[in-house]
């Protein structure tokens, strides 16, 4: 494994253990020459999975694309960068169970709106409001209204 710092080839691992569902492994690393630690997953490679865009345009499923939305919808806000993973890790599954080959972006979104909603309305918003190209106040206001009527529905 090359070190990201200094790019040196060899590195030793310092910690393995499996994530919270088993499907992958985590491993904390160290160069043996600038000794920087640094964390790597391995992951089980699934059969492919295509994203099918809005335009009909196809391309390979990119789990690093869910985990930068993320990143910038929980931008300032009290969300982890484990908890950010571990949605990913959540939406990613449900993909490969729900879909053989080809899965939809607007699914993909709609997975990802539905675990943010219950983590952060601040994000789920921001995250709602690129997904769904909110293009006027009216869109947000009726986004937001959704949200007060599920909020009211629970108590």
């Amino acid at each position: 494994m090359k070190c990201p710092a200094c790019s040196y080839n060899e590195t030793k691992v310092i910690d393995s253990r499996l994530n919270t569902d088993g499907t992958s492994v985590r491993r904390r690393r160290e160069c043996l020459k600038c000794q920087k630690r640094f964390t790597t997953y391995e992951y089980v490679e699934q059969v492919p999975l295509m994203i099918v865009k809005r335009d009909g345009r196809r391309q390979p499923f990119d789990r690093k694309k869910i985990i930068s939305g993320l990143i910038k919808a929980c931008e300032k806000r009290p969300v982890s960068i484990d908890k950010m993973e571990e949605v990913t890790s959540e939406v990613e599954r449900n993909i490969q169970k729900k879909f053989d080959r080809e899965v939809e972006s607007k699914d993909v979104g709609e997975l990802i709106m539905e675990k943010l909603a219950g983590i952060d309305e601040v994000a789920y918003v921001r995250f709602a409001s690129v997904y769904r190209q909110f293009r006027d106040v009216n869109q947000f206001m009726s986004e937001l209204k959704g949200m007060l009527d599920k909020e009211k529905s629970k108590t």
